[in-house]
This record gives C-alpha cells, sequence and structure tokens, in this order.
C-alpha cells in the first residue's frame, strides 16, 4: 500500500526498522537503508515502472562502459614494450567494476539510480583516457611514498606516470560544482579538497625527482573545474587539463565582497563562498600539453660494463660466431637481434661524460686481462673523452646495506653519478632493483651487457654466411 511504502521510507531516512528497533551501527546500516529505500519505491507502482526504466537504461550503459574500458586498459598495457607498470591493477579493478554492475543487473544487489552516476568506473575511465592521451607511460596507479610537512610518512597515489616518469597525472572524474563546493567548506566531513590534494602531490614530487628534476604535474578534470580552482592550480605551478567553467555571485554587489589589501590570501574560499559555478558558461578548454618541457640531464657517468659494452667486439660486427663460452653465445645472439652501441651512442650524444676512478682503473684492468687489440684501441680513444674524476659517493649511496647485490664497487661507482647530478649508464639492473627496495632510487640508463669477445674468436665456430646474411637483411 501508499501507506506501507512511506512507512518504509521514513524508517530508511531514520534508519529505524520496521518492528521499530534500530538498525545495528556499522556497514550493514547502509545496505539495510538501501534495502527499505528499494522496498518503499516497489510500493509505489505508478512511480516505480519510470524509476526502474531510467535505471535499467543507465545500468545496461554502464555495463557497457565498463566493458569497452576493460578492452582499452587491457589494449595500453600492451601498447609498451613490456607492458605498463599497474596495468594488471587498472583492468582488475574495472573487472571489479563490471561484476558488481552485472550483480545489480540480475537483482543480486539492490542500488539507488543515483548510486549508478557515482560508481567508480568515472574516475577509471578519466585515468584510461589520460593514459591513452599521452606519451612514453610508464605507470598507473602508481604508489609514491613521501614525508608529509608534520614528519609523517604517507603514500600518494598518481593515476597516471607519463613521459618516462616526468609526468604525473590526477584524473578527477567528478563534477565541478561538488569539487568547487567541498573546496568552499560546503562539502561531508572528511572530503579532501583538490587544492589540499595538490600540495600533496606537490610535496611528494619533490621528494621523487627523476633525472635530477622534479616530476611535472598534470590535474585532468573530465567534469570541469571552476576557474578559481584552475588559476589557484596554474599559481602552484600544477597543470590543469580540461574545461574551465565560470561561477556566479549569488549576491547582488559582488564587488562589495572585495578582500582589502591587509586581508591574507587564505581569506579567497571565504570570500567564494557565496558563488556558485556555471557549468553552461565554458571559459576555456584545455587539452593535454602536446610537449612538456622537461630539463633533461646533461651529465652521464658510465660505469664499467657500459665502457666494456661501447669496446666489445660484439658491438663492432663481431656477433657472428658461436663461442665456447655460452654466455658469450647468448650476448651474441641478443646482438644480432638488437644492436646496443647505437642506442648507447643516441644517450650519451651532446652530453658530457663521466667516469670515476675506481671505474676506469677496474675496466682498464679487465681489458689488459680480455680485450683483443680493436678493442683496446676503441678503448683509449673513449676514455679520452670521458671526463675521469675522484670517487666521491653520495651520502644515500653510502648509508646502503651491503648484500649479494650491492657490494662497494657498485655503491662507488653509482654514488659519484649520484653526487654528480649525472644519469648513470648501466648494465647492473640488479644493483639497481636492490638499492630502490632500500628507499635509493639512483637515475640510470639501462642497457643489455656485452662482454669482451675479440680473444675468444679464434676459438668460436663463426656462422654459416647464409645465416649471417639472412640476419643482416
Amino acid at each position: 500500500s501508499r501507506g506501507g511504502g512511506a512507512r518504509a521510507a521514513s524508517a530508511a531516512r531514520s534508519g529505524v526498522g520496521s518492528a521499530g528497533r534500530a538498525f545495528p551501527a556499522g556497514p550493514g546500516l547502509a545496505r539495510a537503508r538501501v534495502c527499505l529505500l528499494a522496498h518503499a519505491v516497489l510500493a509505489q507502482p505508478e512511480r516505480n515502472n519510470a524509476v526502474s526504466m531510467s535505471a535499467h537504461s543507465m545500468l545496461c550503459e554502464r555495463i557497457a562502459i565498463a566493458k569497452e574500458l576493460i578492452k582499452r586498459a587491457e589494449s595500453l598495457s600492451r601498447s609498451r614494450k613490456g607492458g605498463i607498470e599497474g596495468g594488471a591493477k587498472l583492468c582488475s579493478k574495472l573487472k571489479a567494476e563490471l561484476k558488481f554492475l552485472q550483480k545489480v543487473e540480475a537483482g543480486k544487489v539492490a542500488i539507488k539510480e543515483s548510486h549508478l552516476q557515482s560508481t567508480n568506473l568515472t574516475h577509471l575511465r578519466a585515468i584510461v583516457e589520460s593514459a591513452e592521451n599521452l606519451e612514453e607511460v610508464v605507470s598507473v596507479l602508481h604508489v609514491f611514498g613521501y614525508t608529509d610537512t608534520m614528519g609523517e610518512k604517507q603514500t600518494l597515489v598518481v593515476d597516471v606516470v607519463a613521459n618516462g616518469g616526468h609526468t604525473w597525472v590526477k584524473a578527477i572524474g567528478r563534477k565541478a560544482e561538488a569539487l568547487h563546493n567541498i573546496w568552499l567548506g560546503r562539502g561531508q566531513y572528511g572530503d579532501k579538497s583538490i587544492i589540499e590534494q595538490a600540495e600533496d602531490f606537490l610535496q611528494a614530487s619533490h621528494q621523487q625527482p627523476v633525472q635530477y628534476s622534479n616530476p611535472h604535474i598534470i590535474f585532468a578534470f573530465y567534469n570541469s573545474v571552476s576557474s578559481p580552482m584552475a588559476e589557484k592550480l596554474k599559481e602552484m605551478g600544477i597543470s590543469v587539463r580540461g574545461d574551465i567553467v565560470a561561477v556566479n555571485s549569488l549576491l547582488d554587489h559582488p564587488e562589495e565582497l572585495q578582500p582589502s589589501e591587509s586581508e591574507s590570501d587564505d581569506e579567497g574560499p571565504e570570500f567564494l563562498q557565496v558563488t556558485q559555478v556555471d557549468r553552461e558558461n565554458i571559459l576555456a578548454s584545455v587539452a593535454f600539453p602536446t610537449e612538456i618541457k622537461v630539463d633533461v640531464c646533461k651529465r652521464v657517468n658510465l660505469d664499467i660494463m657500459t665502457l666494456i659494452t661501447y669496446v666489445s667486439a660484439l658491438s663492432y660486427g663481431g656477433c657472428h660466431f658461436v663461442f665456447k663460452e655460452k654466455v658469450l653465445t647468448e650476448q651474441a645472439e641478443q646482438e644480432r637481434k638488437e644492436q646496443v652501441l647505437p642506442q648507447l651512442e643516441a644517450f650519451m650524444k651532446d652530453k658530457e661524460l663521466f667516469a670515476c676512478h675506481s671505474a676506469v682503473k677496474d675496466f682498464q684492468s679487465i681489458l689488459d686481462t680480455l680485450g683483443g687489440p680493436g678493442e683496446r684501441e676503441r678503448a683509449t680513444m673513449l676514455i679520452k673523452q670521458i671526463n675521469v674524476v675522484p670517487d666521491q659517493p653520495s651520502e644515500r649511496a653510502l648509508r646502503l646495506v651491503a648484500s649479494s647485490k650491492i657490494n662497494s664497487r657498485s655503491l662507488t661507482i653509482f654514488g659519484t653519478g649520484d653526487t654528480l647530478k649525472a644519469i648513470t649508464m648501466t648494465a647492473n639492473s640488479g644493483f639497481v632493483r636492490a638499492a630502490n627496495n632500500q628507499g635509493v632510487k639512483f637515475s640510470v640508463f639501462i642497457h643489455q651487457p656485452r662482454a669482451l669477445t675479440e680473444s675468444k674468436e679464434a676459438l668460436a665456430t663463426p656462422l654459416p654466411k647464409d645465416h649471417t646474411t639472412a640476419m643482416n637483411t
């Protein structure tokens, strides 16, 4: 009956059951309220049909969007060689969202129509679209650790890390009205404004330099942002992507509200509390920047394996052999598939080259023992191009705890590069991972290793000419 429906709806709002008992506290309370609200709607058939049709249409649309986003996220992960870190996590979140929506469709879960509009799908869609519009995406949903202004350890989730790590993107799907109201203090208790979140991003980015530069931050708004908020973000040094919409004053004489020069900047939001967002009045539509200016590090620190790889006979056409040593044969095969020297030369071009004393000394020792005449000649030419500097490991390198992957020689080489604010070229990915696990992230360029092989060619078996020709075509 209508009376029964009204009583059920009233009970749902008040949190009291049909028998007059209060619902127990906890997550069950929300579910019980949703069920009672659903009962109240069902008790009013003349309204229910229209509501059900509208909700069902929206539900079908959401399910279709979720399926499409899963395909796009999977394609995104495949777009980069080696995959995108966090790609599987993004796909997993989308699949969980789809599963929930399918449960609603099957009638296994009761949900209000308004809740369909505020699922996680909006945010996940914003992440996918952001990643699709940026270059060199290395990770999504990446968690960074940092220390806040109070000295407390915190974590921050960056939705998209792009441009090889130089760009952090926060994808925002909430409507401009909600974001503006939260900023003005009209949100729910505990809501963190976009400006407060921007402060967290800046704090974290200053503690996570990439090649000695702080990552550039972009806040991407997919449901608009108010012009005062956009201006505030720009003042903070954060780029804004999306539609920037106007705000209208709710008073007849807004000029009377202009703050005096003596008032603090912190009083800005109070001044804006008499404004509301005008979504129809779009002041600007800002796309992702096509070229993000990055301060490229012009210093390179060469480790021992890079020096060896640069002069190795394998890197100069001597890769068409089967060597007696299995590891050399494997490296020769890798070189035939993918040449390393062009990668090294491209990275080193127009940069200042450094190597610490220990690295050069050990390189010369290995060269004297294993190097062939061509390799020694190339080494002499290379050393002339390098600034050989004293060993000077950085403090954070010296704090690393020694292990099977972290030895004193590696500490000295990588630590010297850190002191010089240079990018260390290396094939020693084991050290890089081990240091990272201890919270020390070095700026590195990692490449495949190549050993000195010229003196081994006499005992090696040359590959057949037809095989060599096939590999070169």
